[in-house]
């Protein structure tokens, strides 16, 4: 009985069968992307807005006054009586006289003060001058409710953290295509509650369900993409990435043509519907199927691809071979049991957690540089994609860890002497700051191949959920750990930066070399790399 590599050899690697799945499920990359950005065109500053007096509403439209005209009345006493106060957090605490004429319609002050004009804390009433919307205005995250925003952010990442541990047991138990399926049908639903929620409570919970769907989606098709090739073709597992940048470009044409955040979260949301056609052109990840003790599926399938690919299987076969290892449900203690495994997954979760860490805090570091935010993003997007170029050149020919190593080590010291580059030469300091973010970048994207290569087809699935997990807390953490230490010294978080960089750089040295070898189908196999 021949194995699973041998018969994959037979029915073709990488064939006509496996470029279709792949570039059906690399979709996914798109929208996982854009559900991942989209707080920053969803949550949109407003241009200009200022407080409303109680009443003003109703006087404005009694006396037929326009939005201008309305502002000139309420917020430029303000202004005129104090400069340093914009307007936008605080109104003036007064009453409107209702039988004055509407030139004059000002009356007495809330606390029957003289002198400067009083003011009181904006509650609830703001107006929002722009032509385009955002969750900013629409739930009125402005003055001292502007947290929320960061808050919603953090609300995705959580979900993202519950999608690792949930749907990522869930893939290894009850298989990679009905999880995918049942995610991308959970991101479409989610996704549409969202852009009409009534209010903040139920966009947050909602949102937290469409980043834990999310999630599922994205680490689910990258398993399946990784499985169904042969050993010498997992590079698509890098190739794959590329449609997670196409997604960060794509998403600022969509927003600038459409000009409500309800359309743009509708947007990245429905296509996810599409997905669900793959039941009929995605089957399950034979491997999987084997370590379920379900070999004639298995088969079944693989003479399927073959056919597909202009091959066709030996007739003599009737079982695919597999190891004797008993198939149990995963839990953390399976990824930690033995020396090798341990090692490991030690090494890669922290691998995740710097790699998310810096990649956020350089992206948040640099901003948006000029004022076209919808040209600025797309070119912060473009700067990713020389990355993948950059694997797919290199890791065939030297391997997994001097790339993966190097990534780290140039990340650090773009970091380290970026914090100390004199202030008087900008243009240096982003251009150091840039190699770093693409160094990262790099080292980001071949944890992803690695991560799926170190774990036996039994715990894979678990495995890489788990341990992408510590990315999602990496991203919860990277702004508040950014802007808190910058509040000491400015350049102190590129030091930090530099210090995690170079630790991973070096411990991922310790990492077993994969070029070439077949995946591992039990925990011996990983021991034994």
């Amino acid at each position: 009985m021949p194995s699973f590599d041998e018969v994959l050899k037979e029915a073709g690697e990488f064939g006509r069968f496996q470029k279709r799945v792949f570039f059906l499920l690399s979709q996914t990359g798109i929208t996982f992307s854009s559900l991942f950005a989209s707080v920053v065109f969803l949550g949109r500053a407003p241009g200009n807005f200022w407080c409303r007096i109680p009443g003003a509403a109703e006087l404005s439209e009694r006396c037929g006054w326009t939005l201008e005209e309305e502002r000139n009345f309420t917020v430029l006493p303000l202004l005129l009586g104090n400069e340093s106060v914009p307007g936008q957090c605080e109104r003036l605490d007064v009453t409107w006289d209702a039988s004055a004429s509407c030139s004059s319609a000002l009356g007495r002050s809330g606390n029957g003060s003289a002198g400067s004009p009083p003011l009181a804390p904006c509650h609830g009433h703001w107006v929002y001058e722009q032509p385009r919307s955002s969750i900013v205005s629409e739930y009125d995250l402005v003055c001292g409710n502007a947290w929320m925003l960061d808050l919603s952010q953090a609300i995705l990442n959580l979900g993202f953290l519950a999608g690792a541990f949930i749907l990522g047991y869930a893939a290894d138990r009850y298989g990679r295509i009905l999880i995918y399926l049942l995610s991308c049908l959970g991101v479409g639903i989610c996704g549409i509650i969202v852009a009409f929620s009534p209010n903040f409570t139920l966009f947050l919970i909602f949102r937290f369900l469409q980043g834990m769907f999310g999630k599922g989606t994205w680490m689910t098709c990258y398993v399946i993409v990784t499985e169904i090739v042969g050993s010498d073709q997992r590079m698509v597992g890098i190739v794959i990435q590329i449609f997670f940048t196409l997604g960060i470009i794509i998403l600022p044409g969509i927003a600038y043509m459409i000009p409500t955040w309800q359309g743009i979260q509708l947007a990245i949301s429905l296509p996810n519907f599409l997905f669900l056609l793959y039941y009929w052109v995605v089957p399950e990840s034979p491997r999987w199927l084997l370590t379920r003790k379900k070999g004639e599926k298995a088969l079944k399938i693989m003479r399927s691809i073959a056919k597909h690919n202009g091959k066709f299987l030996s007739p003599h076969y009737s079982e695919i071979t597999i190891s004797n290892e008993e198939v149990s449900n995963p839990s953390f203690l399976d990824l930690v049991r033995t020396p090798q495994m341990r090692r490991n997954t030690l090494i890669l979760m922290y691998a995740w957690f710097t790699s998310a860490l810096i990649y956020q805090g350089l992206v948040m570091r640099l901003g948006i540089i000029g004022g076209n935010l919808y040209l600025d993003f797309f070119i912060s997007g473009a700067v990713e994609l020389p990355s993948a170029f950059l694997i797919l050149v290199t890791m065939d020919r030297i391997g997994r860890r001097l790339p993966f190593a190097m990534g780290n080590i140039v990340a650090s010291v773009a970091c380290l002497i970026t914090a100390f580059l004199p202030e008087d030469i900008p243009w240096l300091k982003t251009t150091v700051a840039t190699l770093g973010r693409l160094s990262i970048t790099i080292a980001f994207e071949v944890v992803y191949l690695v991560n799926s290569e170190l774990y036996p087809t039994t715990l894979r699935n678990f495995g890489v959920s788990l341990c992408s997990s510590l990315c999602d807390l990496g991203g919860i953490i990277a702004p508040f750990l950014l802007f808190r230490l910058a509040a000491i010294w400015l350049e102190l978080p590129l030091v930090i930066f530099s210090i995690l960089a170079a630790v991973c750089g070096l411990l991922v040295l310790l990492l077993p070399e994969t070029k070439g070898i077949s995946l591992p189908e039990t925990v011996e196999d990983v021991e034994q790399l």
